[in-house]
């Protein structure tokens, strides 16, 4: 039976669902990442981008956002109350605004990655640090390796996995008759799409199939293995197959790259909690990541409290 494994972290919140020993689904959700969906709050119309269509608010928090459609008459300067209905997306050199729209509902802050999955049926086991490492053992390393490195090995072949702004790319490499390499692939790619949480526009570069009825069979592979809502084209003469999920957060992949120096710092206090008492105070770290831990003094404390070492952490 699929289980989610949940661990309330220093600075981010993890989950798992573990189903027959293998994580099924990955998911982190770094503290401060932004109004969550499903947040109704009372905001501000600070700039109309089209008149009547779309604005930029500024939430009670002070966290901005973009507001499509604009209630009727509204001018800059007005009070509204909006719902979120897109995170925050971090991208390289820039970010996303959270996308919301107007709402009559009371304010209310958006269910965090506890909640959400407590809504999923699965039962929840919260893991603690001075427990056996149950993370690992489902393999939470080699997913945040594929997140990060972008390579996916799968029986017959390998996946490079590709964040960009405009859409998530798969590129298909192997060995052995295109068709069943296809069809294999086809089949990773669905299992990697819900295990890293990607939506939006998502791109695949098959192997050119010659034949009609092979790009069919890889393109039911991509319906059998993925769950809805999504829509798809079918696959073209030149191998590539586009998918379009809806797009609510930013996935793992997009989380883990766009800030390298969180994350391997959260992971470097994620291990150093797990370490059996008497836990040692000083730690060698990267620059990058003693630059960062040096600016949070919350994230030290918590480790303090958790531990009951102060930490000193030094560089290479």
């Amino acid at each position: 039976m699929a289980e989610w494994l949940y661990e309330a972290g220093i600075g981010e919140s993890r989950a798992i669902l573990v189903d027959r020993d293998r994580i099924v689904v990955a998911r982190i959700e770094p503290d401060g990442v932004g109004p969550l969906v499903g947040t109704v709050s009372g905001a501000r119309l600070t700039e109309i981008i089209v008149k009547g269509r779309e604005g930029r608010v500024t939430l009670d928090s002070g966290e901005e956002a973009m507001c499509a459609p604009l209630p009727a008459a509204i001018t800059q300067g007005a009070k509204l109350t909006v719902a979120i209905l897109r995170e925050v997306i971090p991208e390289p050199g820039r970010t996303k605004l959270a996308r919301c729209l107007p709402s009559d509902a009371a304010p209310t802050p958006g269910p965090d990655l506890l909640a959400r999955i407590s809504a999923s049926g699965h039962p929840i086991r919260q893991c603690r640090a001075h427990e056996a490492d149950h993370f690992e053992a489902a393999g939470w390393s080699e997913v945040l390796e594929e997140a990060t490195s972008g390579e996916i090995v799968f029986a017959g072949g390998a996946l490079r996995l590709s964040p960009t702004p405009a859409m998530t790319l798969f590129d298909v490499d192997g060995s052995g008759p295109l068709e069943a390499l296809a069809i294999a692939a086809a089949s990773a790619i669905g299992s990697a799409i819900v295990r890293h949480g990607i939506t939006g526009s998502i791109g695949i570069d098959f192997p050119t199939l010659s034949g009609k009825e092979a790009r069919q069979a890889v393109a039911a592979a991509i319906d059998a293995a993925l769950p809805l809502p999504f829509e798809r084209t079918a696959m073209n003469g030149f191998g590539f197959l586009q998918i379009v999920r809806p797009r609510h957060r930013a996935s793992l992949p997009e989380r883990l790259r766009i800030d390298p120096a969180g994350a391997e710092a959260r992971a470097l206090l994620r291990m150093i909690e797990r370490i059996p008492p008497p836990a040692p105070r000083h730690h060698i770290v990267s620059r990058r990541v003693a630059d960062l831990i040096a600016m949070r003094s919350d994230w030290r404390e918590e480790l303090a409290r958790r531990t009951g070492v102060e930490p000193i952490f030094e560089t290479r």
